[in-house]
């Protein structure tokens, strides 16, 4: 899957949580928690993320990823080992 691939499904899945946000809008230099995501959501959207995207990645990697494009990197370099 490419990371075109898996930023579509996470913004995505972004939508089916915080529904009140125009998807079209998010970048990849967008982070989670600036466009309104609290911690629970954030966990959330990583994990139907990763089920989506059929990738099991523990959420320690995920601990310095700043922002959208870190979290779809993390996610395809789990996904290509």
């Amino acid at each position: 899957m490419t990371e075109d691939e898996i930023f579509t499904t996470l913004t995505g899945v972004f939508q089916e949580i915080i529904e009140d946000v125009d998807v079209k809008a998010i970048t990849r230099e967008d982070s989670l928690r600036d466009l309104g995501a609290n911690s629970i959501d954030r966990a959330e959207i990583i994990t139907d993320t990763l089920e989506q995207v059929g990738v099991t990645i523990p959420m320690v990697k995920f601990a310095d990823a700043r922002n959208i494009g870190d979290i779809v990197s993390v996610i395809a370099a789990g996904a290509r080992s």
